[in-house]
């Protein structure tokens, strides 16, 4: 069923509202002892607040998303800049201290489920989303400050304090957004592509801020500025709704290891999950590909970076475009025919007879994974438990950084072998993932025809719209 638009939201949960459920239409194979499950879910969760006005709820998007893209811009320069200041204080490590920096700096994602665990606990959440931008933006600082002059150790422990808030500005930060825009599903959908597009706009932003005032005042004033950012972005989360959750509602968090059972049996977050790991050894290559593949084409390093940019250009737009115009319906089953669309899109990129396709074909594949990102957040956001919503969003995301990375690392490997078959492979690891997730699907509705709801863990686990 399809909740009413404009029904208040409930506050005082982590998911409560925020669940989602009202975008599941009616269709054969939704199982009844799911939407039990929810809804005990949300009957433990907290306390419902009175709903704000339209207008209240646009603000506070708005404010928002300008936290969301100063602190993941911040978080997206952040490693560029520590290379760039290590690079200009001839004597102090050079690159190479500069890449173990940036390395700290995400090795705390991590913790990310016991960080998430924190978030739920709070009886207010944006508190200490405040105070985990404002100490990553301190840290930040401080090592940019104190490089040179305190022991590299020392430097070393602030950039993992501030690596340990990395994954609140990501999945925890959205984690919170559905109850900022309330129950209506549409709404909701749209707020998703919004703050998808912060994703794209910081990575471009992040480098780009750090390029251009490295150029003018030096590396130290660009790795400053980005501190600067995530102590502002953490004040904006004041002027963001306060979260009334009660008691009963902190008690209910879960424990981490019982937040990833939630993940492992509950079938969409599950299958959604294995596939985006398996989409994403893809597309963490691809910035290696463009540059070996442009350079292939045009007989140049520049000619590569346009690839890549075309690319994050594309992902930009594919963002902004489900911002204006908003998933609707199953987001499940989106997340599979995505899956699918990004697989053709990688399989024309190795097809590209000239540049000035190969530039086409990069923009598409970066508009799908954008689009394919939204409705893996609306996945998240339908199918978490309030127990566990932070701690969801956190450990899908940091699983994904994960998989990116170790696709970083075999695109560099394998590049010698050629661009154009290194893509080709790339389309068929990505069209995988959904003859994977299709597997589970049946096999999870075969377990749930056979088997009683509470032997299996699985029941009602089969995509209400009866498949992908």
């Amino acid at each position: 069923m399809r909740r009413d638009d404009g029904r208040r939201a409930t506050a005082g949960t982590t998911g409560t509202g925020a669940s989602g459920h009202g975008d599941r239409a009616p269709a054969d194979g939704d199982d009844t002892a799911d939407r039990h499950e929810h809804a005990e879910d949300e009957a433990a969760s907290g306390t419902p607040a009175p709903g704000a006005p339209a207008a209240r709820r646009g603000l506070s998007l708005a404010v928002y998303l300008t936290s969301a893209t100063l602190v993941r811009s911040a978080s997206g320069g952040a490693p560029v800049a520590l290379v760039a200041l290590t690079l200009a204080r001839p004597g102090h490590g050079g690159a190479a201290l500069g890449g173990v920096l940036a390395a700290l700096l995400t090795l705390p994602n991590v913790a990310g489920p016991w960080m998430a665990r924190w978030l739920e606990e709070a009886r207010d959440p944006r508190l200490r989303l405040a105070a985990a931008f404002t100490v990553f933006g301190l840290m930040l600082a401080g090592t940019g400050l104190t490089l040179g002059h305190l022991p590299v150790a020392v430097v070393g422990l602030l950039v993992i304090v501030g690596g340990l808030c990395d994954p609140l500005m990501t999945g925890g930060l959205s984690s919170r957004l559905a109850l900022i825009v309330g129950e209506d599903t549409r709404a909701q959908r749209r707020a998703e592509g919004w703050d998808s597009a912060t994703y794209g706009t910081s990575n471009i932003l992040g480098p780009a801020v750090v390029a251009a005032i490295t150029a003018l005042t030096g590396a130290l004033t660009a790795v400053v500025a980005l501190g600067a950012a995530g102590v502002v972005a953490g004040l904006l989360m004041f002027a963001l709704p306060r979260e009334h959750r009660t008691a009963a509602a902190r008690q209910r968090s879960m424990p981490v290891r019982d937040a990833l059972k939630v993940i492992v049996r509950r079938g969409p977050l599950r299958r959604v999950m294995v596939a985006t790991m398996i989409t994403s050894v893809s597309t963490g290559g691809v910035m290696v590909i463009a540059v070996v593949f442009g350079r292939n084409l045009q007989g140049s390093a520049g000619a590569g970076a346009a690839l890549g940019a075309a690319y994050g250009v594309g992902n930009l737009c594919g963002a902004l475009l489900t911002g204006a115009f908003p998933l609707t319906g199953e987001p499940e089953r989106w997340v599979l025919r995505l899956i699918a669309a990004n697989a053709v899109a990688v399989g024309l990129c190795a097809l590209a007879p000239s540049y000035v396709l190969a530039l086409v074909t990069f923009a598409l594949a970066g508009a799908t994974s954008a689009v394919l990102f939204t409705a893996t957040l609306a996945v998240r956001s339908v199918y978490s438990p309030p127990g566990a919503r932070a701690q969801v969003f956190v450990t899908m995301a940091g699983l994904k950084m994960a998989a990116g990375s170790a696709g970083t690392a075999l695109a560099g490997t394998l590049a010698g072998i050629g661009p154009r078959l290194v893509l080709c492979l790339n389309a068929l690891v990505v069209a995988s993932a959904v003859t994977i997730a299709l597997a589970d699907l049946r096999l999870t509705r075969r377990r749930s025809a056979g088997e009683p709801a509470e032997d299996t863990g699985d029941a009602g686990d089969a995509s209400p719209d009866g498949g992908a």
